[in-house]
């Protein structure tokens, strides 16, 4: 599978290009690509447009690497771009009509009514749109409905999108010109929240920081990297690529799990953010709190399917040992850390032998390199964590300190990149919430399953 001809890509923002064109870093993990002369050549600029063999192939190399992203206004649309909408609904009449609405007439719609407590509200909303519903007697979950919408979809692409949704005009057609790189099986939008009236603090603060909201950058979506699942509250998939669907037997992380089986059967996911969809947060402290929780209870049904894709963080053996030394606190630590950091930088500048300024480059990587490694860290002690954390500020000075000095970098960074419409205090308590329920939702979730692999970092080199 090759990619067409016209199809173009643009090198990722945080892709350098160095040496004239000759050497590329970037992609997650981090790479050092060196081009040929030949190579160097299809490249115009920070652009690439595939115009034979020579250049599909490159252009497939750099996707994949994570060092570029499709120019997805000048791809092509694909010969066949007929979709079915399938939208899986408990109640919520008011919702399910928003977004039938905004949903062409020709556009083909299944709406699958799961076990609704009223479900003649539901069918009068379906029938006014013209729609087709399919009624489940129970409620078998988000997973099970979206099944049993997609086994009578006929079309080469299907829409799952959430009754909380309201669809733009330009989503799903956007999404569906990333199908012309014919590896791709996924695209999802940008899930923004949906404007209301008297917005509270939870909901401004869940407008800057929604979990379903993956940031302003396209990217391809993998773990390890930080666009890690993609949500399937709006998204469109190749009909033939989701297999066996949905795994019926999880009511959380769903959507994770697809992302995931998607991508070890070769296939690409992509997040385009230039398009969105709004979704209806949920706005009450109390609703707000435990949907969070909710989300952390799939991580350890994530882990049992996927143990290599779930460690809440990855580190490099340098990258551990140069946070270890920080959190002693003692003075011969510091030292010792920062010879980790210089005996790493000087390793990577080996590998960077040849360019103009292998130890300037080195330098810039190991330091981008520990500044992730203490992101990483700050967010286990305040997160993934938190109970352990809690339970170490109760005996020892030094995790109090460290706890702290987590807790109120993660915050200032954040507000001050998120520019959120809410004060620096609300958001820090807000910001600790969010942490507090997701990490109980993790630990609760490693009890049930007996096991903590959902808690365990992964060391990789």
């Amino acid at each position: 599978m090759t990619l067409p001809h016209g199809f173009e890509i643009t090198l990722d923002r945080h892709t350098r290009v160095l040496e004239g064109g000759r050497v590329l870093v970037g992609g997650h993990p981090t790479r050092l690509l060196r081009l040929t002369p030949r190579a160097r050549r299809l490249l115009t600029g920070s652009t690439l447009r595939v115009r034979d063999a020579a250049s599909a192939l490159l252009a497939d190399r750099l996707l994949e690497l994570g060092m570029a992203n499709p120019v997805v206004e000048r791809l092509a649309e694909p010969p066949d771009t007929r979709c079915t909408v399938v939208v899986p609904v408990r109640d919520r009449p008011r919702q399910l009509d928003r977004l039938l609405a905004g949903i062409d007439d020709g556009t083909p719609v299944i709406v699958v009514d799961d076990g609704s407590r009223d479900p003649a509200a539901v069918a009068a909303v379906v029938a006014a749109h013209r729609a087709r519903l399919v009624t489940l007697p129970v409620n078998v979950g988000p997973a099970g409905a979206r099944n049993a919408g997609w086994r009578l979809v006929t079309t080469p692409f299907v829409a799952f999108v959430d009754s909380d949704i309201v669809l733009g005009p330009d989503t799903v057609p956007t999404l569906l010109r990333h199908f012309t790189d014919p590896k791709v099986a996924m695209a999802v939008p940008r899930i923004s929240g949906l404007p209301v009236r008297r917005a509270g603090w939870i909901a401004r603060y869940e407008h800057a920081r929604s979990a379903l909201d993956l940031g302003a950058h396209p990217a391809a979506v993998r773990p390890g990297t930080p666009v890690s699942w993609a949500s399937t509250a709006c998204v469109v998939l190749r009909t033939d690529a989701l297999e066996d669907g949905f795994d019926d037997a999880m009511r959380v992380g769903e959507d994770v799990d697809l992302c995931w089986r998607l991508l070890e059967s070769g296939g690409r996911v992509r997040y385009e953010p230039a398009v969105s969809a709004e979704h209806e947060h949920r706005t009450r402290l109390g609703d707000w709190f435990l949907r969070k929780a909710v989300y952390g209870t799939g991580a350890q049904p994530l882990a049992d399917r996927h143990p290599e894709f779930i460690a809440p963080a990855v580190f490099a053996p340098w990258s551990l040992a140069f946070v270890g030394l920080l959190l002693v606190q003692r003075r011969w630590a510091l030292p010792v850390a920062g010879a980790v950091l210089g005996g790493v930088t000087l390793r990577i500048a080996r590998k960077a032998a040849g360019t103009r300024h292998p130890h300037r480059l080195a330098l810039g990587l190991a330091g981008r390199g520990a500044v992730g490694a203490l992101a990483q860290t700050s967010a286990l002690l305040t997160r993934h964590w938190w109970p352990l954390t809690a339970v170490g500020c109760l005996v020892s000075r030094r995790v109090r300190r460290a706890a702290a000095l987590a807790a109120v970098a993660d915050v200032a960074l954040e507000y001050r990149r998120e520019r959120v419409a809410l004060d620096p205090v609300r958001y820090g308590v807000a910001r600790r919430l969010d942490d507090l329920a997701y990490g109980a939702g993790v630990w609760l979730s490693a009890l049930r399953g007996r096991s903590v692999a959902a808690l365990r970092p992964r060391i990789t080199r």
